[in-house]
Formats: C-alpha cells, structure tokens, sequence
C-alpha cells in the first residue's frame, strides 16, 4: 500500500544522494510537496496506481538530443499523448532528434533511465539541456515526478516548477505543441 506524506522522508536511510539533493532543493525554495515512495513502475497499471495516490498524472519525461550529440533535450509531456520525433523537431529546428543514450542522462542530469524528470535540472549546473515542455502540461494544477530516482514520485503546484524550481536551476523554457499526428 503507498502513502502519500507531506514532504521529504524522515531518514535518510535507502536514499540515494541525488534524491536527498532534490528533497534539499525544494525546501532551500520553501516549495511543498507531497511524496509516495513505490517499486519501480514497469507497468501502466503501476504508474495509473502512482498517478491515483498522487492525485497528478506523472509527466513522461524523454531525454533526447540531435544527431552530432551537440545539443541535449528533456521534453515534458502527458503521459497519454504520443511522441512524434518530426513534429518536435520541426518546432524546435533541430533535425534528427533521437533518444540520447543512459550515460549523458547521468552525466548532463545524474539521473538513471525510468527516472528522467524535471528535478534532474537541479544538477545541470551548466545550463547544457534545453527544458521543453508541452502546452498541456501547464494547464494542470499540479505535476507529478520522480526525484531523481524511479521508487518515489512527487506532486508539485504547476507554479511552482515553472515559476520558482525551473528559474532556481537557471534554466529557460521552451513552451511546444504536440499532438501526435505526422
């Protein structure tokens, strides 16, 4: 059974550093939040689960770069809608987008496959990749993420990512429209 508690959890004990940073983060910001720690999701019908005790639909997250590997995107997007590698890459002008491999995941935003989330921009200290996110995504009450690892999920006011935790990391928003269709 997952439980939904206020805040950060009371030990530190089975965390990893990079959970614990984002958990420092967001109380460095005096942002509330909820969490609900979980197996990691390896099916739709786990992730409806998280997405029920959360009460917020968890945002995929992809994590996609350019052919030369010379530019780096994390693009936000519901969960339900379909991703079109050519409608993305007509918006943003970039040619030949594709899934960037685990290792630049972990090197760019320290995060691990299956975790790929907004909160991974607090550890991109340069500013190396470009933070997109889908029309939709702002028009909830709140989000739903991993942070920074993939056996815990938060809920977070919309505005307070974009407004107060994107800003903090330094990094710029780039609103898309994606619907799926060729």
């Amino acid at each position: 059974m997952m439980n939904l508690e206020l805040g950060r959890p009371r030990t530190r004990e089975r965390r990893l550093d990079r959970e614990v940073r984002t958990y420092d983060f967001l109380d460095e910001l005096g942002i509330e939040y909820y969490r609900v720690d979980h197996e990691p999701a390896a099916t739709m019908e786990v992730c409806k689960e998280i997405d029920e005790v959360l009460g917020a639909t968890i945002c995929k997250n992809l994590f996609l770069c350019n052919r030369q590997k010379t530019a780096f995107y994390l693009l936000m997007m519901p969960g339900d809608k379909v991703f079109k590698t050519k409608e993305l890459s007509k918006q943003i002008n970039s040619a030949r987008l594709s899934f960037a491999v685990a290792e630049d995941m972990e090197k760019y935003l320290d995060i691990l496959p299956g975790a790929a989330s907004v909160m991974g921009l607090v550890n991109d200290k340069e500013c190396a990749v470009k933070l997109l996110v889908d029309e939709d995504v702002l028009k909830g009450d709140y989000i739903g993420c991993h942070p920074c690892v993939n056996t815990s999920s938060i809920k977070i006011k919309t505005e307070d990512v974009f407004e107060k935790i994107v800003p903090a990391t330094g990094h710029d928003i780039t609103t898309v429209k994606l619907v799926g269709e060729d």
